[in-house]
């Protein structure tokens, strides 16, 4: 059986969430809906795919009115068993869950202490992180990695773009990355993103006062819904995804705040073009 995907998991919490907001047990969704407990859970568990008519039936069961809501849990259960580009790579499940997130996000709003945001990154410097945070990939194994890091910034240009907001340590702008060039390509990257009118680049100053951002480095993923935004916090070799509404909350308005921080739009440019003209 293969792993469910992230967003048949995405649609069984939002049903769930729905159902136990109209405060309704399974037994009681079954004899209202026609729909099986038994169904209805393994849906709600992610552990089998949701026909969009399953979907329809439980959303009048629990008076789910919203037209907006009603037609993004629909999009995820047709698209549910929908193999995206990412599926031909041998990737980790927790790594496709966040390109399959990234593809069907409208905003993504990034704190990165130490590190360039991946879909800001060039190959250059990707190869240089990939091998450096793997520690044994062999440049054979890295090559692929880095083929979808590229491919992933696809959704910076795509007809409907995601609209991206990073804030970058200034720490990140100075770390050293091997390769003649390398960080200098970096820099000069960033700078011809930020002139997508969907991106936002600022800089956090080293001298920047304590905020939320000193426990690490998060990302907000937007989905235009109230309740459907997931947190993405990545670590050394795993993955974390927050997606309760108020644990979500925290961290936009750590976002929020971590950004009030930055400096402004322009003066982060001037920061990194004048970090640019000093690297090799």
């Amino acid at each position: 059986m293969t792993a469910p995907t992230v967003r048949r998991r995405r649609l069984g919490s939002e049903l769930r969430r729905l159902r136990e907001g109209a405060k309704l047990t399974l037994e009681e969704v079954e004899a209202r809906s026609g729909l099986s407990a038994s169904k209805v859970s393994r849906i709600e568990s992610a552990t089998r795919g949701a026909k969009p008519a399953d979907v329809e039936q439980l959303m009048s069961t629990y008076d789910l009115d919203d037209p907006d809501v009603r037609s993004f849990l629909l999009t995820l259960a047709k698209d549910g068993s929908k193999r995206g580009w990412w599926q031909s790579y041998n990737l980790s499940p927790l790594y496709a869950d966040l390109i399959s997130l990234e593809h069907d996000a409208s905003t993504f709003n990034t704190f990165e202490p130490m590190l360039i945001p991946g879909l800001l990154q060039t190959a250059g410097y990707a190869r240089a992180v990939i091998t450096a945070l793997s520690m044994t990939a062999t440049p054979a194994e890295v090559a692929p990695l880095v083929e979808v890091r590229m491919a992933r910034q696809s959704v910076l240009t795509r007809p409907r773009p995601l609209k991206l907001r990073a804030i970058i340590h200034e720490a990140a702008l100075t770390t050293r990355a091997p390769g003649l060039g390398v960080m200098r390509d970096q820099l000069q990257r960033l700078l011809d993103v930020a002139e997508y009118p969907h991106v936002t680049i600022q800089v956090l100053p080293t001298d920047a006062e304590l905020h939320p951002g000193a426990a690490g480095g998060f990302t907000v993923l937007g989905f235009g819904q109230p309740g459907l935004d997931v947190v993405h916090v990545e670590q050394l070799d795993r993955s974390l995804y927050i997606e309760e509404p108020q644990e979500v909350s925290r961290y936009a308005e750590a976002f929020e705040r971590v950004t009030a921080s930055a400096l402004p739009f322009d003066q982060s440019l001037s920061l990194i073009a004048a970090k640019k003209d000093v690297q090799p």
